[in-house]
This record gives C-alpha cells, sequence and structure tokens, in this order.
C-alpha cells in the first residue's frame, strides 16, 4: 500500500507541475482535483479538503523555490525582466501575512467550504486563463503604483490561497498586469518572488493548523520537482495554446463535480 501511495503521490506531483511547468498557470489549480480523487480512485489514500490544501501548499512552496532558483541563474545570463524591490516589499509583505492568516484559518473551516472556495478560483482560472492580460511592455526606473490596490489584492488573494493551498499566481499576475499597470517582465520577474514569499506564509500556516500527511506529501513535492523543468522545457518547443484550452475544459469539469458535491 506505500509503494503504491510512492507511485500515485509522485505521478500526481509530476503531471501537476509538468502541466503547471507547460502553461504557466499556477500548479494547485491542477493539483488540487488531482489529490482530492485520483488517489482515492486507486485505492492509495483518501485525502481530505484540509490535507489536499495542505500537500498543496508545501508543493507549491518547493515548486516556487525551485523557479527562485531558476530565474536567478538565468538572470544571469540575461534576458529576464527586473524585480521591483518596491514592488516586491508591499505585496510581497501583505500577501505574507494574509496567507498566514488563510492557512490557519483553513484548519478551522469545513471541508465543504475548502471545496467551494476552490470551485470559485477553478471559475476564476478559466476566465483568466481565456482573457488575454496585457500589460505595459516598456519598463521604467521610476515605476508607479497604487500602494493601496497592490497591498490590498495581495492580502485577499493570501488569504485565498493560504486556505487552498496555492501560490495565487494565476490572480496576482493579472492583477498586476491590468489594473496595476505593470509592465510585463517587471511583473513575471517580481510575481515569482511575490508567489514564493506567500508560500512561506501558507506553509507556517498549514503547519500550525496541523492535517499534513507526511509522506504523501514528500511523494508529490518530489514528482513537483521532476516534472516542473521538464514542463518548462517543452513549452519553449510547441504550441501550448490548444493544450490550453484543453486545461480550461479539464478545469470546467473538476468544478462542476466539485460544485455538484456541494450542492
Amino acid at each position: 500500500m506505500d509503494f503504491l501511495l510512492l507511485i500515485v503521490m509522485v505521478l500526481i506531483g509530476l503531471v501537476g507541475s509538468f502541466f503547471s511547468g507547460l502553461l504557466g498557470i499556477g500548479g494547485a489549480i491542477i493539483n488540487y482535483p488531482l489529490l482530492l480523487y485520483i488517489p482515492s480512485l486507486f485505492g492509495a489514500a483518501h485525502f481530505t479538503a484540509h490535507e489536499v490544501s495542505s500537500i498543496s501548499m508545501f508543493q507549491v512552496f518547493f515548486a516556487s523555490l525551485a523557479g527562485v532558483i531558476a530565474f536567478r541563474k538565468k538572470s544571469k545570463k540575461g534576458g529576464t525582466g527586473v524585480v521591483n524591490k518596491q514592488l516586491v516589499f508591499y505585496m510581497g509583505s501583505s500577501i505574507l501575512a494574509g496567507s498566514l492568516v488563510g492557512g490557519f484559518v483553513s484548519s478551522m473551516l469545513n471541508g465543504d467550504v475548502i471545496n467551494l472556495i476552490y470551485g470559485i478560483l477553478a471559475v476564476l482560472a478559466v476566465v483568466l486563463m481565456l482573457v488575454p492580460n496585457r500589460g505595459k511592455q516598456q519598463e521604467t526606473d521610476d515605476l508607479r503604483f497604487n500602494k493601496i490596490i497592490a497591498i490590498t489584492a495581495a492580502f485577499v488573494v493570501g488569504i485565498v490561497s493560504g486556505i487552498v493551498g496555492a501560490g495565487g499566481a494565476f490572480i496576482l499576475i493579472p492583477i498586476m498586469l491590468t489594473v496595476l499597470k505593470i509592465p510585463t517582465r517587471t511583473t513575471i520577474a517580481s510575481s515569482l518572488a511575490i508567489v514564493f514569499i506567500s508560500a512561506i506564509g501558507g506553509v507556517i500556516g498549514k503547519m500550525t493548523g496541523g492535517d499534513i500527511p507526511l509522506w504523501a506529501t514528500v511523494y508529490t513535492v518530489i514528482g513537483s520537482l521532476i516534472g516542473a523543468p521538464i514542463g518548462t522545457m517543452v513549452s519553449s518547443k510547441i504550441n501550448v495554446k490548444v493544450l490550453r484550452y484543453g486545461l480550461v475544459v479539464l478545469i470546467v469539469l473538476t468544478a462542476i463535480k466539485v460544485w455538484s458535491s456541494i450542492l
């Protein structure tokens, strides 16, 4: 049974992070339904919504850590966006506070409530994936943005992400591009650091709240660390538009299943 759990969880982590790297979206929006339904389908384990959100949060933490390391290597070679320290400070500190709150509060919520929040996020993810969000292309040394909106948005995203076990990138990036009008390259570079900070808060919150299946989490993280770089490498060689729309359909079907189980 333990061997079956190892195989299933590693594959879930690998598949989820592969599509995350391939399509450039948050891994949690894919991993959450996989963790909720696949282990029980194969008889490997049955995880509650609380346990799923905890596993997902740890996966996001290590995936974002790997992303930060990869970005630092790329930045030394040039060709990457510039991390805006002021933006990371305001949004990072706010999303950290929100994810700490969300990670802790999730332990006190009913499993159906967590599934409901995921269902809402899944619908939002579909909308954000279908609607193109383009920021300003030009870089500027004097970056100006509404600090109140930035802090408020990051805090709300942090709370929701901490509850479900997500990093919040798929919500955060469109907000930075369309609402705050941050240049595209700065958004991509800075969001990575902000999401990593969010993941730190989420992990601490989950550790405080409990409900962490240790070995299942370890196996999922191992799979994620294998899948993410493969997805990123493949994405540069193929047209991912068809896969993106296919994933939209998959998320919609998952959202319908989650909503039907609640209602």
